[in-house]
């Protein structure tokens, strides 16, 4: 059986924030390794814990690591927007709080074969759902200049990413871009002239093209939608992402759904009908604490923000 090593975020800030109810109906929509979903079943008791993940293999190992709670859990293999129909289809038109952890897991990191480390040669995937067809080897190959620019220069703020791009082109034109190593030596043969600072130079274009091969914004920001229309009065939603890309995205969601007019401000009136249906909890992100950096140093680049249904 795959082993996850899973450390997670900021577990006891997670259950404090979400306010876990022994009978509250709850939603995971990021299992992963379950060390979300094991401390909200260890605090429910007629409740339950709709744990969704798209990755199987996720679902597969938390579903045997969380055996002795499965009269709490149901596991659903799915894209975690799609929350509002799986909890529906379940018998939930309403939950009282939803934990959503951005971050991929320790294992996805270190398996080799999903493709995500610049660090270890193998196929270039980077896919959460094998199941899907979109990989990042048919985006490094097959996209144009504007739609790798859109991606390297709009998801991983690579300041570089021209010269990444020019290199990218001219290498495929030789022959496909299939491994992870190679096209880690090429970005950091296309950046070999600048003093290139902020740690590795396939960082930030691998995290990019990971995030358009699992269209991770679109997803992060349609779960948040869901996510609000199927929380009762007083649920709480606890958000941890790991970049910036990310956390503008969730803050600017919270913010969408805290207003009470969406009108242009130079309306004499409002005209839109919005009514606030949220209050941020967090009015500045919760960081890990020291003991969990010590501990797990990964966590280092998370934050935590949430908000409460009104």
């Amino acid at each position: 059986m795959i082993e996850f090593n899973h450390y997670p975020v900021m577990k006891n800030e997670t259950v404090k924030y979400l306010a876990v109810k022994p009978d509250g109906i709850y939603a995971d929509l990021t299992l992963g390794g379950g060390s979300h979903t094991l401390e909200i079943a260890k605090i429910i008791r007629t409740g339950k814990i709709i744990a969704v993940d798209r990755d199987s293999e996720a679902v597969e190992y938390s579903r045997e690591k969380l055996k002795d709670f499965d009269d709490k859990i149901i596991f659903v293999k799915d894209n975690y927007s799609n929350i509002k129909n799986t909890a529906e289809n379940l018998g939930f038109n309403r939950i009282d709080g939803a934990i959503m952890d951005c971050g991929l897991s320790s294992y996805q990191i270190d398996e080799t074969s999903r493709g995500f480390s610049y660090m270890k040669d193998f196929a270039l995937d980077m896919r959460m759902d094998r199941e899907q067809n979109l990989t990042a080897a048919r985006i490094i190959n097959n996209y144009t200049k504007e739609q790798l620019r859109g991606i390297i220069y709009g998801y991983g703020e690579e300041r570089y990413a021209e010269l990444i791009i020019r290199e990218i082109l001219k290498r495929r034109e030789i022959k496909p871009i299939e491994t992870t190593l190679e096209l880690a030596d090429i970005i950091k043969y296309a950046v070999r002239s600048v003093n290139y600072t902020g740690g590795h130079p396939a960082k930030r274009t691998f995290q990019a093209v990971r995030m358009a091969v699992n269209e991770e914004i679109f997803h992060i920001e349609t779960a948040i939608d869901s996510v609000v229309e199927l929380l009762g009065s007083g649920g709480r939603f606890v958000a941890i992402t790991f970049h910036s890309i990310e956390d503008r995205a969730v803050k600017k969601r919270f913010l969408k759904f805290e207003k009470s007019c969406l009108c242009p401000p130079d309306f004499p009136v409002c005209v839109c009908g919005q009514k606030a249906k949220i209050k941020i909890i967090t009015k500045k992100p919760v960081y890990p604490g020291k003991e969990e950096l010590e501990k797990n140093p990964r966590s280092a680049s998370a934050k935590m923000r949430v908000m409460e249904k009104l």
